[in-house]
């Protein structure tokens, strides 16, 4: 088993892992060391029964039961089923989550976010229901030395129920929002595995703590402009058969969208337990900085 770097090391495609071999502790370790180091891994050619799925996620760490229960797998409720194939066999011309259409990173709303997120494809369209990856460590280091410094000191509100409503829907029930209130993730966060920073928003985020409305608003999405520009941005283009995991503390992604009436389009997710964001680092020069404008006249 050996990984073939993809776009600007963002990314890499795992060459010789075969599923129906028992996976032993050093190729286990090896995967995991690779999802830290590359945050985006594609498997192809993958046969995986929804049993096999859930053992192979369950390399990764112990797997999350989503909140949303409406596409849980039968038996399997660790398997979050995306389909838009209805009773008779056929496409149904709804779609499963157009929350997916959004850039997001998962469960960012969760005060424990996930770690890792798999996604493995069982009918896929020809045209469209691509997925898109953007990079967020390349992203953070791409901003001046300025911005930088000043989203390191700030704090954003994540809230599922906005989220929903963004996507067109009616967001959560009381009970639901009760359960899953919002909460508050800083702006910027440490990759442990590679120790580098990387901006942390997506369609969950709501505002800036501290910020009015508008400035906020203004501001995520200034800094969601920029962390999409095609030059931090992989597309995948999916194959039946595709396994792609990728690590939520450094990337944010989105569905593109594809004719629900007409194409086919089944995907098994899930997704592995994380811990408590860590706030991003700064640099020497950073605090320096922050210092000299804390010190500053007004």
């Amino acid at each position: 088993m050996h990984f073939i770097p993809m776009k600007d090391g963002f990314g890499a495609i795992v060459d010789g892992f075969r599923e129906d071999s028992s996976v032993d502790a050093d190729s286990c370790n090896r995967l995991r060391e690779a999802l830290g180091q590359f945050r985006l891994l594609v498997l192809r050619g993958m046969a995986l029964s929804p049993e096999k799925q859930v053992r192979f996620g369950r390399i990764f760490g112990d797997l999350e039961v989503h909140v949303l229960n409406a596409y849980h797998k039968p038996q399997h409720p660790e398997i979050f089923e995306l389909s838009n194939i209805g009773p008779d066999g056929f496409p149904n011309a709804v779609h499963p989550d157009k929350g997916t259409l959004l850039w997001h990173t998962d469960a960012s709303w969760q005060g424990v976010p996930v770690l890792a997120t798999m996604l493995f494809a069982v009918k896929v369209p020809v045209n469209g229901g691509h997925t898109l990856f953007a990079d967020m460590i390349r992203a953070y280091e791409g901003f001046s030395p300025t911005d930088q410094g000043q989203f390191l000191q700030l704090d954003v509100i994540h809230d599922l129920h906005v989220s929903l409503q963004k996507s067109g829907g009616p967001g959560m029930t009381e009970e639901k929002q009760k359960e899953r209130p919002p909460v508050i993730q800083p702006l910027v966060r440490w990759h442990e595995p590679t120790g580098r920073n990387a901006i942390y928003l997506g369609s969950h985020a709501r505002n800036v703590v501290g910020l009015a409305d508008i400035a906020g608003r203004g501001l995520i999405e200034r800094i969601m402009n920029h962390c999409i520009e095609p030059r931090f941005v992989y597309e995948h283009i999916w194959r039946t058969g595709d396994m792609v995991i990728w690590d939520n503390r450094a990337t944010m992604h989105r569905a593109t969208e594809y004719d629900t009436a007409i194409e086919p389009r089944v995907l098994r997710r899930t997704v592995v337990k994380g811990s408590p964001v860590i706030r991003g680092r700064t640099t020497p020069a950073q605090d320096r900085d922050v210092a000299l404008r804390h010190s500053a006249p007004s």
